[in-house]
Parts: C-alpha cells; sequence; structure tokens
C-alpha cells in the first residue's frame, strides 16, 4: 500500500475539518487530524471501523487506541495470533499487527461520532485505495453497517445485494471476502448485542476463509 491511501492534512470535509480545529484548540497535545491506518503493509485482513473516536484515535493517532472499543479489538487480535501485544494504548507502544491492517470508513472524528452521509461518501476515495491494494482472497471485516456498505461502495456494489449480518460473509467480485460483525462498540459490548465469544467467532471465521 502506498502513501496515497492516505492524506494527514485532508481537509476534503469542510465541517470535519473545522471540528478538527475547534478540537485541536480545546486539546493541543491530541493527534487531532485523519487518522492514519495502522497495521501490516500487505495485509490478508483488512478491518474497517467507523469513524476515530473523540478520546481514542483520534486522541493517540492510532485506530482504535484509547477508547472502549480497542479493549476488545485489540484482545481479540492478540488471541487470534494477529497482534503482538493484547493492549494499545499508543503510538510507541511497539505493538505490532500480523497480516492485519485496521482503517476506518471515515478517517476524521466526526461531531457525535456522526458522520454525514456526504462526508462518508467524500472519504470513501482512500479506502477504495486501500482495497485496492489487498491481495486475491484477502478477507474485509465491516465492523458495523456504515463500514459494510462504505466498502460495498468502494466496490460499485449495492448493499441490497449484500446484505449486512454479523457473521454474514460475502464473496466480492473483485476476488475479496467482505465478512460482517456488529461494531465492538462500548453500547454494543454492555447491551451484550455483541459478546466476546462472537466477536472471536466472526475472527475464526476470517482464518477459515484465509485457508
Amino acid at each position: 500500500m502506498t502513501s496515497t491511501t492516505f492524506d494527514v492534512n485532508c481537509r476534503r470535509c469542510p465541517r470535519l475539518a473545522d471540528f478538527l480545529d475547534d478540537v485541536r484548540n480545546d486539546h493541543p497535545e491530541y493527534h487531532a487530524r485523519p487518522v492514519e491506518p495502522f497495521g501490516a503493509d500487505d495485509p490478508d485482513l483488512l478491518i474497517v471501523g467507523l469513524a476515530p473516536g473523540m478520546h481514542g484515535a483520534n486522541a493517540t493517532g492510532r485506530p482504535f487506541t484509547g477508547d472502549f472499543a480497542g479493549i476488545l479489538l485489540y484482545n481479540t487480535l492478540f488471541e487470534m495470533g494477529f497482534s503482538s501485544k493484547p493492549e494499545s494504548v499508543s503510538r510507541t507502544d511497539g505493538l505490532q499487527l500480523k497480516q492485519c491492517r485496521i482503517t476506518n470508513a471515515v478517517k476524521c472524528l466526526p461531531p457525535q461520532n456522526k458522520p454525514l452521509p456526504v462526508e462518508i461518501t467524500t472519504c470513501n476515495h482512500y479506502l477504495k485505495n486501500e482495497i485496492a491494494g489487498l491481495k486475491q482472497g484477502a478477507v474485509i471485516l465491516a465492523l458495523g453497517t456504515i463500514a459494510h456498505t462504505a466498502v460495498l461502495r468502494t466496490q460499485g456494489l449495492k448493499p441490497s445485494a449484500y446484505p449486512f449480518g454479523h457473521g454474514q460473509q460475502h464473496a466480492l467480485p473483485a476476488g475479496y471476502w467482505l465478512l460482517d460483525s456488529y461494531h465492538c462498540s462500548r453500547y454494543n459490548t454492555q447491551t451484550r448485542r455483541l459478546t466476546g465469544p462472537m466477536f472471536k467467532a466472526v475472527f475464526e471465521q476470517a482464518r477459515g476463509l484465509l485457508k
């Protein structure tokens, strides 16, 4: 994957760019810029989340690092052999991902964690370039409906033909697998919509597809 998949100075979405300017003023120690994908350069598994969290990736500059959602994600990655450590705390903690890369459908923190449809569409070209660099047979794990739809948009595919569902897997025409999971958010885990065993089972599916 090349640098064309990411631009830390991107300001294509005026609302998001202005919001990040305000966040940077309030929290000068935060990253408060577009958050770069993290992990292996030539991954077998690409994990796609929604967007950076205010006090998580937006603060640390690494996807799912410093927020509640990352606790289950990185622990599961470690259990399944995709991560060198079970916990991600900062960009300088030495954690390395193996055969795996993590990105987001929207690279910037959105107000109230809710990107507008036009912002998801505007940011989609970055995800499209990331997916275009994947090898045949790679698995794309979408965390939630928005990530699922964003992946399909990169391929010019209709969501009605590839419905989202936890544990659903779809063979995409370009030669990739799209695998779905509920997002590992605090809300989903605390309400038990997503449990640890459920999440681990999805990664076991991913391992199976990669074999």
